[in-house]
């Protein structure tokens, strides 16, 4: 697939040979000015699906605003705009990430810069907005990242009203990995004849994810990891869901107290704490982090080894959406599911979406 020289050359630095299947089937639509929905299972490279076409496209010696992304959490804001920053750091393109939980100071200091691509969570934007900070008046592209994860959280509104402050000739991108009714509505409303590109099923799990599921009564569920985490052969860095802010840090405290490596991140954290989280654990230096979905959502850690469902997935696209998290980009990961007696009915479903892919292991310690 042809690129610029500035973006090959980015490419060749961050490891990028071949491009994926939603890379081949969404940049060249982009490049023809084409309103895109995008469906994609997580780790597919939608971000530089996305990206590669923004960079090349906004003009980098004007310093306006001409790509807006919107994403449903600050990690994933930051996330993304630090890989649109490496696609077009030979290019001179600047990106700012606007989102809530840090200080007004440094993301002023980052608009004053003048950036051609912000990458902001809707609320945040939405302020600076109010405040006369940021102006959508030149914008010529929009991408709405995790679409279904924003409505999920309320955004639909803000969400709206900041479409209507763009020009009516924008580009409009989408990408979910679900399609309810709501964002095929969205579709509707704000693309005009939108490209609709599926890569991968709808809510298919990540073929190299190895998933296992282990029959354990909610009362035994601590022992249960505990053998887990034990297995020397085993589990060497580890993404654990709890469905509660309560119960990651409850969890926590448990596993601290057991001497293990842990740390949970969750909303009620400040952005500071949830920064230094992070960065312990995408530097491979912490172990174990406890989550609750939205926490999580959209993270790109490579190298974790496992996802463990402490508590179970509310549906299948959760499920999916939390396995995901292992075997990003090509590599190979496992998934453990705790299945107890309360989730047997929300686990046949999953079961039966999942398959035969979905096998039941048995602990050998707690219920030898």
């Amino acid at each position: 697939m042809p690129v610029t020289p500035e973006v090959a050359r980015a490419l060749a630095i961050m490891g990028y040979s071949d491009p994926t299947p939603i890379q081949e089937s969404v940049i060249p639509l982009l490049r023809q000015s084409l309103d895109v929905v995008g469906q994609a299972q997580t780790g597919t490279g939608k971000t530089a699906a996305f990206g590669i076409p923004l960079v090349e496209t906004v003009d980098n010696t004007a310093r306006t605003l001409q790509a807006l992304v919107l994403t449903p959490t600050r990690e994933l804001a930051v996330q993304v705009c630090a890989e649109v920053s490496r696609l077009g750091q030979y290019k001179g393109v600047r990106a700012a990430a606007i989102y809530g939980g840090q200080a007004f100071g440094p993301q002023m200091d980052a608009l004053q810069r003048g950036p051609q691509i912000i990458v902001a969570t809707p609320g945040r934007l939405m302020d600076h907005m109010q405040r006369g900070n940021i102006g959508l008046s030149n914008v010529r592209i929009v991408v709405l990242d995790e679409a279904d994860q924003m409505l999920d959280i309320g955004f639909a509104p803000d969400i709206e009203r900041i479409l209507r402050q763009t020009p009516r000739t924008r580009q409009t991108l989408l990408f979910s990995a679900t399609m309810p009714e709501p964002i095929k509505r969205l579709a509707r409303r704000y693309m005009r004849d939108p490209q609709w590109i599926r890569a991968g099923g709808e809510a298919k799990p990540v073929e190299q994810v190895e998933q296992v599921y282990y029959e354990v009564a909610e009362r035994d569920k601590r022992l249960a990891l505990r053998e887990l985490l034990e297995d020397p052969a085993g589990i060497t860095q580890a993404l654990i869901f709890r469905r509660t802010k309560a119960g990651v840090d409850d969890l926590v405290h448990d596993l601290k107290r057991k001497g293990y490596d842990a740390q949970g991140i969750h909303g009620d954290m400040t952005q500071a704490q949830r920064d230094a989280v992070m960065k312990l654990f995408r530097a491979n230096r912490l172990r174990l982090l406890v989550a609750t979905n939205l926490a999580a959502r959209g993270l790109d850690i490579s190298g974790i080894s496992h996802v463990i469902n402490y508590d179970m997935p509310g549906n299948v696209e959760e499920y999916v959406h939390r396995i995901g998290r292992t075997a990003r980009m090509g590599k190979t990961g496992t998934a453990i599911t705790f299945v107890s007696e309360w989730d047997l009915d929300t686990f046949e479903g999953i079961k039966r979406h999942v398959g035969e892919a979905l096998q039941l292991k048995r602990l050998t310690r707690l219920y030898a």
